[in-house]
């Protein structure tokens, strides 16, 4: 017998906003002397500026119709360290259904066990919490468990645990809905979370508002932020404030946005977070999950760092989450008495009867009267296989995929249909046309579903969770490593820029983990070798220029590290010239590595 899923049509969720709710372009983020905060703000207040975030080092405050070099000439004063633009950070759920239907049993999504997070046991008792800033968790739903969730209010977005749109209650269920026996169950099941609400009711808030969140998130006792947001434009105060949880021993996760571009979006971009994209049911990647380049920079001057594009992949497509109550509506439908996953299309009802195959519904049939039609996808429209069946005296119509998969769909703006029709995935269609007898039920719920790298990145978080529960001696970054070292590799073979290093999986590195520490048994690469490599400084016109000579090294590019870092991937032509800007006398590391691996030379040392 198969589970009855709540399943519904996709609808896009346009990131765009109306022009009287567009972010302000006049908006700038201040950071201040912390002692003389005060007086910069009394400053800002006297030009005419209104304070919208009082944060740890920083105020964020809007200068009507001022750019940004005229708030820097009127903030000219010597307790003022920055002035920049406050980015606007949107969501990044693309399609959106908020039908469902409700339920009475406990369903899994696939992406837990996708993610093999039914395979490890969360422990309680580990104090894991996870900080998710988002749109808020409407109390609503009763599929968690909310002696453990706290919140924080942001300026202007109400109280954190009133909806402001389904997002934010969407992402939570999947990181931390209860075991319960009803509803969904969440990767890490009642795992203690912060809930920060930063977005109004248009979607939309500031890197200053991210920032001011990311300090409530560590205030709060946190050890991982969620974040399924983004938008264009880095920040440095933003910046700062994710690689300060970092460097305290946290785990931060953001969206790699959903344009299907290559892109870098922010929080995602930055270093000191890990970027998530959104894979389907099927292991194959999303096709609006963002790809950004691992590579910055041009030329000789180009530098790869992983940690700018995506790491680690997981469900993301027609993922089943909380709602706040009544928000959805959902399809249940039975073939015979037995459950089968269906998606609601249109019209709300309850209708039982027997079955008739109608082909394709190309036109009226009386034998339809006062049977549920069996409809093939093809040759029209949805609405009207379902108007001809209805004009046929027909009492539901179910509709068939012709390609491997869940149909999901709509009627249309047009729709003149009143009969509850729903869509069924192709694999259903023997079952289907065997059955004698149907019954269709379409209704409000409290569980739908939504698509995005905004769904994909609460799995990761939840997985995080899962496995950190499991090792609470390690590091977020500890963490963070093994997620990238167990993931399944999926795409091209290797690494890649869709999948990073594939779809994450719990039970693995939980394993990993366990089998080699919180440093997973990490052993040198190999150097040296008939690798060579030498150096020789060399000054002209006041720079300086550190030249490389190296050989051995068989591939067609070559990694250059200085002092461990990436500076380089450059043709193995057996030179390369490394420009310094600095007039200190300075010492520097270097080695060579075959581009893309561990093969690499002795490290070299100059004092320059």
């Amino acid at each position: 017998m198969k589970l009855s899923i709540l399943s519904s049509a996709m609808l896009a969720l346009s990131l765009g906003v109306s022009a009287s709710s567009q972010a302000a372009n006049d908006r700038y983020v201040i950071q201040v002397d912390p002692q003389k905060k005060g007086v910069v703000k009394a400053l800002a207040k006297q030009l005419g500026a209104q304070i919208h975030v009082d944060g740890d080092g920083f105020i964020a405050a809007t200068f009507s119709g001022k750019d940004l070099a005229q708030v820097k000439g009127l903030l000219n004063n010597p307790h003022v360290k920055l002035v920049e633009l406050d980015q606007p950070r949107h969501l990044m759920s693309v399609y959106a259904d908020d039908n469902g239907d409700p339920m009475t049993q406990q369903v899994t999504p696939y992406a837990v066990y996708q993610s093999q997070a039914d395979q490890v046991t969360f422990n309680p008792n580990a104090g894991i919490k996870v900080c998710v800033i988002d749109s808020g968790l409407d109390r609503s739903n009763t599929d968690f468990e909310w002696n453990n969730i706290t919140g924080d209010n942001d300026s202007g977005t109400g109280s954190w645990d009133v909806n402001g749109g389904p997002h934010g209650t969407h992402v939570a269920g999947t990181i931390a809905a209860a075991d319960n026996g009803f509803g969904v169950v969440g990767m890490a099941p009642g795992v203690d979370l912060h809930i920060i609400k930063v977005f109004n009711d248009d979607g939309w808030g500031y890197s200053s508002d991210l920032a001011h969140a990311a300090n409530l998130c560590s205030a709060a006792g946190a050890n991982i932020i969620s974040m399924s947001l983004g938008g264009g434009g880095s920040n440095s105060t933003e910046s700062n404030a994710f690689e300060a949880f970092t460097d305290a021993g946290g785990l931060v996760l953001a969206a790699a946005g959903n344009d299907g571009n290559n892109v870098r979006s922010y929080p995602a971009g930055y270093s000191s977070v890990m970027m998530i994209g959104a894979n389907d049911a099927n292991n194959n990647i999303a096709d609006f999950s963002q790809f950004p380049s691992c590579t910055s920079g041009k030329g000789r001057r180009a530098t790869t760092d992983e940690t700018i594009c995506v790491e680690v992949t997981a469900g993301g497509v027609d993922t089943l989450s909380t709602y706040p109550a009544g928000m959805a509506t959902a399809s249940s439908l039975t073939a015979d008495g037995g459950f089968i996953t269906s998606s609601s299309m249109e019209n709300a009802g309850s209708v039982t009867g027997s079955t008739y195959f109608m082909g394709t519904a190309e036109a009226v049939d009386s034998a339809a009267n006062g049977n549920i039609c069996v409809i093939d996808r093809g040759a029209i429209s949805f609405h009207d296989k379902v108007a001809n069946c209805e004009a046929s005296g027909g009492v539901g119509a179910v509709i068939i995929n012709n390609e491997p998969g869940m149909l999901y769909a709509t009627l249309g703006e047009a729709n003149t249909t009143s009969i509850p029709a729903v869509g069924v995935a192709l694999e259903d269609r023997a079952i289907l046309l065997a059955a004698s007898t149907m019954a269709i039920n379409i209704g409000t719920s409290d569980f739908g579903f939504m698509s995005g790298t905004s769904m994909a990145t609460p799995a990761v978080s939840g997985v995080a969770a899962l496995v950190w529960s499991q090792h609470n001696e390690c590091t977020g970054t500890e963490i963070r490593e093994a997620l990238k070292a167990t993931a399944e590799d999926a795409g091209a073979a290797g690494k890649d820029v869709y999948f990073g290093y594939g779809i994450v999986k719990a039970a693995a590195a939980h394993a990993y983990l366990t089998a080699n520490g919180c440093e997973g048994g990490v052993t040198p690469p190999p150097t040296g070798g008939d690798i060579t490599l030498s150096l020789n400084g060399v000054k002209s016109r006041g720079a300086k220029f550190i030249n490389l000579s190296f050989a051995g090294l068989s591939g067609s590019d070559v990694d250059v590290y200085r002092n461990g870092n990436n500076v380089a991937t450059t043709a193995n032509d057996g030179a390369y010239t490394d420009s310094l800007n600095t007039k200190s006398t300075l010492s520097y590391t270097y080695k060579v590595c075959e581009a893309g691996t561990t093969t690499c030379s002795a490290e070299e040392s100059i004092t320059f």
